[in-house]
């Protein structure tokens, strides 16, 4: 029974000239204090209530009382009542959502601090409506948004979608007083801020301490649609692990999921005990490590070029992109995230030797694919380096007809057994040397593989680098460049290695 349902039980003890009173009034008792959502659950409740009055259980209509024709006159008049609370509530929305930049401006310089403040309440929106914010505010500035591309666009949906956080961040970074402040800041060592300005970044500052996403040091949170730790996608660079592993949003510094191998069932006789058939749990974690990159420019550069914060930004999104490929292939796990070859390589379920030992033959490729678990192969891809690629490519001839994949001119065999062939330059070559086995190929279900994210990127301006004149004595003296130290929070690890297959060289 609904919270409403006691109220709207009193519809049955109405009369016409409870009908006539409710038609002078504006605002009834039964809506006081209801917001936009309690209104629509109420007309719910409401729609039942009138329903059961009109029709029987078999949707015939019924004959009504007197007494029961009053209640129904009643519940239409209240009903109206609610559709024009609702109506008026979407079109003063609809005002708010497209007021105009002066308007806002307006309201910004009057609302100064405490709970008047322009951005405080970003803090305290619910994570539906921080996320429907974010989307309108992303739709409606083209400007920001212009130099993305769909599939980024999509990433950052997808992102602010899971992660109220993330939503909560484009509504503090993506306004225009925040973008001049936030220029300001990582241009300039003393930076002389308008009022507005000051307002977005403390904004900011309010937002950092509250969210247990973001680190405690203070870096300037770079605006998401610039953000390359937020807005990089495969298609936009040449890290194919941001299409196939499964992303999550973590606000620690570690992931924890839940896994199993499933459960076992049985055929029985007739009252025979059920067999035990409980599943075995498993908790796999991806601990978030801490890239950085650091960028040094001469004061000229940073006060002459009118493109500088743009053009920094695609110098740090390639780097952080490198970076990923890299880590994500191979990375150790200790202060960086595990790598698909490393964790797979100390697995010896996973692995499967070549035939011919330092060469990859035409049984090769069936023999890992083959080993494959079944259900792991649906949606398997493959991953190796061109050399890899290259040595599968040249098994077709004469008498391995079966082997073709495609001819010379083509760059790359893009599919092998009907599933996708991406690349890592940091997947070993085939050439490398058999001693100790060493993986070539990997092929399986990469959202197996968990890429978790703590955040977006920060940025923090050195205003001054220094260096010695003579190493190793003297003091340090200025060089007349500054520097962008940038952060950004993230992990891999293969949450079930059962999904893969490696294909090793010995």
């Amino acid at each position: 029974m609904s919270e409403f349902d006691a109220i709207l039980s009193e519809l049955r003890s109405k009369t016409a000239d409870d009908v006539k009173t409710l038609s002078g009034v504006s605002l009834p008792e039964e809506l006081r204090g209801l917001n936009p959502t309690d209104l629509d659950a109420f007309l719910t409740v409401l729609d039942a209530q009138l329903r059961s009055i009109h029709q029987d259980d078999e949707g015939g209509l019924r004959e009504k009382t007197d007494a029961e024709q009053a209640a129904f006159d009643y519940g239409l008049t209240l009903r109206d009542k609610v559709v024009a609370k609702i109506e008026d509530h979407r079109k003063i929305s609809e005002v708010f959502r497209r007021r105009p930049k002066a308007v806002t401006d307006t309201l910004a310089s009057l609302k100064i601090s405490g709970e008047n403040d322009p951005y405080g309440d970003v803090r305290r929106l619910g994570a539906g409506e921080a996320r429907d914010r974010a989307l309108r505010l992303m739709d409606q500035d083209r400007v920001a948004t212009s130099h993305l591309a769909d599939d980024q666009k999509t990433q950052i949906e997808r992102m602010m979608r899971s992660d109220p956080n993330i939503a909560r961040r484009i509504l503090v970074t993506e306004n225009d007083s925040y973008r001049t402040a936030w220029m300001k800041l990582v241009t300039k060592p003393h930076p002389f801020l308008e009022p507005e300005e000051q307002r977005a970044v403390r904004s900011w500052e309010e937002f950092r301490a509250a969210s247990e996403n973001t680190t405690t040091a203070g870096g300037f949170g770079i605006p998401v649609f610039i953000d390359p730790s937020i807005i990089l996608t495969s298609q936009g660079s040449g890290n194919p692990f941001l299409s196939l592993a499964r992303q999550v949003t973590v606000n620690t510094n570690m992931w924890k999921g839940v896994s199993s191998a499933g459960v076992s069932w049985s055929f029985q006789t007739e009252a025979a005990a059920a067999s035990d058939a409980a599943a075995t749990l498993a908790q796999p974690s991806v601990t978030v490590h801490m890239a950085r990159g650091f960028i040094p420019y001469s004061i000229e550069v940073g006060e002459d070029y009118p493109s500088f914060a743009s053009e920094m930004s695609t110098l740090l999104a390639s780097g952080y992109d490198e970076l990923l490929v890299d880590k994500f292939t191979r990375g150790s796990g200790s202060s960086e995230p595990y790598g698909v070859l490393t964790v797979l390589s100390a697995s010896a379920g996973t692995r499967v030797t070549v035939t011919t030992v330092g060469t990859i033959g035409s049984p090769d490729p069936y023999k890992v694919w083959q080993a494959v678990p079944q259900r792991f192969r649906r949606n398997a891809s493959w991953l190796m380096s061109v050399s890899a690629n290259n040595g599968i490519r040249q098994i077709g001839a004469a008498n391995v007809y079966h082997g073709y994949t495609v001819n010379l001119p083509e760059s790359w065999a893009d599919q092998l057994m009907g599933r996708p062939v991406f690349e890592s330059p940091y997947m070993p070559d085939t050439t490398t040397s058999a001693t100790a086995p060493v993986g070539v190929a990997v092929v399986g279900d990469f959202s197996s593989m968990v890429v978790a994210r703590n955040g977006g990127m920060s940025v923090e301006l050195l205003p001054q680098l220094f260096q010695q004149v003579t190493a190793g004595s003297g003091p340090a003296v200025p060089t007349g460049q500054r520097g962008w130290f940038a952060y950004a929070r993230i992990g891999s690890n293969i949450v079930d290695t059962n999904a893969f297959r490696l294909l090793v060289n010995s």
